[in-house]
């Protein structure tokens, strides 16, 4: 990925930002944050994944050697683990019992769940938002068998508990997260690359082991991702959330209202 101008990892210039490319797909919605900040300030606003994740189809499950119907309960911590937790079902033609248990991380995983089964029926139960939420759920079933549907790389405050405090749990690797193939990106130049995880820091050096950050403005969303930041020499420059900016675009603003003379 190329870059502009030689400079140290702690200092930047006071530069206006014009474009921005962030690491995840683009919205679907014409009307999203990103959207609506290209176009309140006139900004480049590009979209391009870092990662991607691959399916472990059901020849390699085969071999964890789990059985889906020993357990009572499955924990849903995204909709990528939904989508690949049933999708082994039907590879492996398994028929998911209706007293099964779900428990999701938040309202929006469990809504999803609809796209599989009639929600009204089933027995789910959701935490507001954080891991530690839907731990205070779960502390309430102990007598569960789980089944924890995640990817080769997941943060390990789920399963850590589990263990800990003698429950029941099976980890249930469906699906991988890989790096993306950026090389066309190798001489494009933005301001600003805005990330949502150590994979995506992760995906950047494999596909640029050179890369140098010199003026291109780091954003970050999440304490693990802005750790992998700066466990990589890089500078941060833009740290998200904020008490006073919650989202990634929120955080991005502030910092373009004071560098771009706004």
């Amino acid at each position: 990925m190329a870059n502009k101008t030689e400079q140290g990892v702690g200092t930047v210039e006071k530069k206006a930002v014009k474009s921005i490319l962030v690491s995840q797909p683009e919205p679907a919605d014409l009307n999203s944050p990103y959207h609506a900040l290209a176009k309140k300030y006139g900004i480049q606003v590009d979209f391009r994944p870092f990662i991607e994740v691959k399916a472990v189809d059901a020849k390699e499950f085969r071999k964890e050697k789990i059985n889906i119907l020993d357990h009572t309960a499955v924990i849903f911590t995204s909709k990528n683990a939904i989508d690949h937790f049933f999708r082994i079902c039907k590879d492996l033609k398994i028929e998911v019992p209706a007293d099964m248990k779900y428990f999701c991380i938040s309202d929006l995983t469990a809504n999803y769940l609809q796209k599989y089964i009639v929600v009204r029926k089933r027995k789910i139960f959701t935490g507001l938002k954080t891991a530690n939420d839907l731990l205070e759920i779960i502390k309430k079933h102990k007598k569960e068998k789980f089944l924890f549907p995640c990817s080769d790389i997941r943060k390990d405050d789920i399963p850590t508990f589990m263990f800990e405090n003698g429950f029941d749990l099976t980890e249930a690797v469906l699906y991988r997260t890989v790096a993306s193939d950026l090389s066309d990106l190798k001489d494009i130049y933005y301001d600003m690359i805005a990330f949502f995880s150590p994979s995506g820091i992760k995906s950047l050096f494999q596909n640029f082991p050179e890369f140098k950050q010199n003026n291109t403005r780091i954003a970050a969303f999440g304490p693990t991702t802005a750790k992998a930041v700066r466990e990589h020499d890089l500078r941060l420059d833009v740290e998200a959330p904020l008490p006073n900016a919650p989202s990634m675009t929120g955080a991005i603003e502030l910092y373009i209202k004071e560098h771009n003379d706004i």
